[in-house]
């Protein structure tokens, strides 16, 4: 027997989306990101919404390759506000950097996510709502990162990266990509 998914009501939205932010609050994301669909079927430019799901998206990364990413970016990137396109967007880089962190990609390597973050998050703080400062909030973090994790600094020695011309760079760190 196939299921059919049923409509909510628009009058229901409202009441959808504070759902939507306690299915968050008590991380259970799978949730939160049902009803952001259920709330998009009916009404697909509800902004709040998209914000929403593309939040409960990445509550769901876990540093893996099957982690949303290009959907989430394109979820953000579709927001009208610009504010919220930079801010929302640094956020994914940010999470996703973290993510891949904790399963133990080399911070080095995630240092282009980290620094994307903090590129959308210095765009977003130039044209940020008058008492809205999230993304300055965001930017520190992201500094703080940095400054935790000495990794995060490696030492690329000359600006070739082919390594064919190259001697090998011994690293504390495991090497990538090296050839058998």
């Amino acid at each position: 027997m196939a299921y059919q998914l049923k409509s909510i009501s628009k009058a229901g939205i409202a009441e959808a989306i504070a759902k939507v932010e306690l299915y968050r609050y008590i991380n259970e994301p799978e949730e939160a990101e049902s009803i952001c669909r259920d709330i998009l079927a009916i009404e697909p430019e509800q902004q709040l919404a998209r914000r929403m799901l593309g939040l409960a998206i990445t509550d769901q990364f876990i540093g893996a390759a099957a982690d949303r990413y290009p959907e989430v970016l394109s979820i953000f990137q579709s927001l009208r506000d610009p504010y919220e396109r930079l801010y929302y967007t640094g956020l994914l880089y940010e999470r996703r950097a973290k993510a891949q962190l904790l399963v133990g990609y080399a911070a080095h390597i995630l240092l282009p996510l980290i620094e994307e973050a903090m590129r959308c998050f210095a765009e977003a703080e130039k044209i940020r709502p008058a008492g809205n400062d999230d993304s300055i909030l965001r930017w520190n973090r992201c500094v703080r990162l940095l400054e935790s994790r000495p990794d995060f600094h490696f030492d690329r020695g000359p600006a070739s990266f082919d390594a064919e011309d190259s001697p090998p760079v011994s690293t504390p760190t495991r090497r990538l990509g090296s050839h058998h």
